[in-house]
């Protein structure tokens, strides 16, 4: 039902998850001294990065699914405000403040009563807004993505026992990945997709250059 459940995230919202991981990720890797780190340093590096990676994903995960109740929430009270409604103009304006501004506007009064009418026959919301199997799938999904969308930039530390050679490769997919992300976003705001791509790789190294210097 329309109250029910909450849409996964968007494509915009995934290229942001996309890039914030990356940026914390790139934050350990980019904090490695190719000339000084032993063994025990990237060891370390790697459980800080993954288990930073891991935490936000729990974090994202959690955060989707308080959005959803609240968002579920909003739905019920909408509703509910909908059916206590004095009269049909007012029934109008609750509907009209729920669309966008362009689409209210070329609604005439029988398009409204319509639109009442089907609502009115929906069943009666629940008291309180409620989790169900798939907020919680959704919830899991995000948790994997954020993980494994980051992930890739620690791969070469772990089967690459040359720290030099695995730098190297580690940042040409931090690269990749960073390009994607802009190429992805150009795609939605309608810009030049390589020059986005590229755009969004400078932007990535010097948010991740600011990072490292303030400490993070």
């Amino acid at each position: 039902m329309a109250y029910e459940s909450k849409r996964l995230l968007g494509p915009s919202e995934r290229i942001g998850e996309a890039l914030f991981g990356l940026i914390m990720v790139l934050t350990f890797t980019g904090s490695l001294s190719v000339a000084d780190a032993g063994r025990d340093d990237v060891r370390a590096m790697l459980i800080g990065a993954v288990g930073c990676n891991i935490a936000w994903g729990v974090i994202d995960a959690i955060f989707y699914l308080m959005d959803c109740l609240s968002e579920q929430a909003g739905r019920i009270r909408w509703l509910r405000t909908l059916r206590s409604a004095a009269g049909a103009e007012d029934a109008h304006r609750v509907i009209a403040e729920s669309l966008p501004p362009m689409v209210a506007d070329a609604l005439g009064p029988a398009e409204y009563d319509s639109i009442q009418q089907k609502l009115a026959r929906l069943p009666e919301p629940p008291l309180y807004p409620r989790l169900g199997k798939d907020d919680w799938l959704a919830a899991l999904s995000v948790f994997v993505w954020v993980f494994a969308v980051t992930f890739p930039v620690a791969i070469p530390f772990i089967f690459m026992d040359t720290l030099t050679r695995a730098m190297r490769v580690s940042n040409a997919i931090a690269i990749v990945l960073l390009f994607l992300c802009g190429y992805a976003f150009a795609r939605i705001a309608g810009y030049k997709r390589w020059l986005t791509g590229l755009a969004m790789v400078v932007l990535g190294a010097v948010l991740v250059a600011i990072t490292i210097a303030l400490g993070g």
